[in-house]
């Protein structure tokens, strides 16, 4: 195995790379530290990407996904009994980032289970929120044995992620420190901290106690590994305990109901061993997120129109943030595109068994206007397009949400749970209705 010195300057080298950690996704530059306190509860306004040191952070375990949609449901973690938590419903903002192994993600793409980190706000709209609205105070509310904090008001997504894309985002790794195994399973105490925790003022998560069992993947650089290869190259031992000298790797955490009394204890389903290993995951989600927005478009909002004569006009939108940045690249000034409108929750509107394609309006991309600094807020890109067509649409007004597709990309047809049929669709049709949600 590689030494340690060599596993954590591979980390480095991956939490630098521009392919899965821009600074236009995170409109911060990584290891950047927020010193800001968090705010009271904060409403975003349309047409506004708000900021990330103003949102409600909490972590928690994915137990539903309603991914045509773009909401689900979490577990939260909390001072209480970790299986007393009945789920919390959560919703996408329409320019909300999701991000899985270090790359894009969207929701159909993260496991059942996974433990989530998540940057949240008040609903924008309350009225037409596809997820139940609470109070304000929610977060400050005790639920029995569940504890505090388990239905915080905020629960419209800016940022949803995964352990690991949330330890590259902040320029942190696991340090893994003692393992005890008997019949291929375990326990693991690691502490989660800054890599190079010599920086003045890094601070450690404290060690936790993980399980790990025969179903643990263990990556290490192009090895797909399970606890019996460890231990047959003597790394692990067979059984009992052996100390692992703060060894940094990334892991991938889960929960799962745990013997012995234990209330709270995260289970580890992966571990990344060096930083090829990690860059290997990242690409492959990164390629899986590529394609799925070349089929479903590109999302944006309109920022601005300019009217002319018999339906003309030119539109400008800013594209959203956190994709890869070859998608973006695919815009280019004098090529042709189509723009279509979409509801918040990125849904496309179709024209009763229309496609897409055939309902969007299409005209020439006339200018492409990127930042100077190649810096914006956690979730624009920054980028804006200015598009003119001949058939302009009612949903093309400042704020709206449309989705965009250049010319070069694939005309595909979208299921039937993605799409409206109709534009004069009420929001009930459009969610459905935040009643399916049960009331614990």
């Amino acid at each position: 195995m590689a030494s340690h010195s060599r596993i954590s300057a591979s980390y480095s080298l991956l939490i630098a790379c521009a392919l899965f950690l821009p600074e236009v996704f995170s409109g911060e530059k990584p290891n950047a530290k927020n010193t800001e306190p968090e705010n009271e509860p904060f409403r975003p306004k349309a047409g506004e990407f708000p900021p990330l040191e103003k949102a409600h952070s909490y972590r928690g375990e994915l137990v539903f996904v309603d991914h045509a949609n773009r909401r689900g449901s979490i577990r939260i973690q909390s001072n209480g009994r970790f299986r007393f938590i009945s789920p919390h419903p959560f919703a996408m903002l329409p320019y909300g980032i999701v991000r899985y192994h270090g790359a894009p993600a969207d929701l159909r793409d993260i496991p059942l289970g996974t433990m989530m980190h998540v940057r949240a706000f008040l609903p924008p709209d309350p009225k037409t929120s596809p997820v139940p609205v609470y109070p304000v105070d929610n977060r400050t509310k005790k639920d029995g044995n569940a504890g505090t904090g388990t239905h915080p008001a905020e629960n419209h997504v800016l940022l949803l992620e995964d352990e690991p894309s949330h330890c590259l985002r902040e320029g942190k790794v696991w340090k893994l420190q003692e393992i005890e195994i008997k019949d291929h399973q375990g326990t693991i105490i690691a502490r989660r901290e800054p890599e190079g925790k010599e920086d003045e003022g890094a601070t450690s998560s404290g060690e936790e106690s993980m399980t790990i069992d025969a179903a643990t993947r263990i990556w290490r650089a192009r090895e797909f590994l399970a606890i019996g290869d460890l231990i047959e190259d003597g790394t692990w031992p067979a059984s009992g305990k052996k100390l692992l000298d703060d060894q940094p790797v990334l892991l991938g955490i889960t929960w799962k109901p745990t013997p012995g009394g234990v209330f709270t204890r995260f289970h580890i389903s992966d571990i990344w061993l060096d930083g090829p290993a990690m860059e290997r995951a990242a690409r492959q989600q990164n390629e899986t997120h590529k394609a799925f927005i070349r089929s479903r478009w590109m999302p944006a909002w309109v920022d601005a129109v300019e009217y002319g004569e018999f339906g003309r006009a030119t539109v400008t939108a800013t594209l959203f943030g956190g994709m890869d940045e070859s998608l973006y690249d695919d815009f280019k000034k004098d090529s042709q595109a189509l723009m279509a409108v979409s509801e918040n929750t990125l849904k496309h509107w179709a024209g009763g068994t229309a496609g897409t394609s055939q309902m969007a309006a299409k005209g020439p991309i006339v200018d492409v206007i990127k930042p100077e600094d190649n810096v914006a807020p956690m979730g624009s890109s920054g980028i804006q397009i200015r598009f003119e067509t001949d058939l302009i649409t009612e949903g093309f007004r400042p704020a709206r949400v449309v989705r965009i597709r250049p010319a070069s990309w694939p005309d595909l047809h979208i299921p039937r749970e993605e799409y409206l049929r109709d534009s004069r669709a009420g929001h009930e049709e459009r969610f459905p209705p935040p009643n399916i949600f049960p009331k614990y």
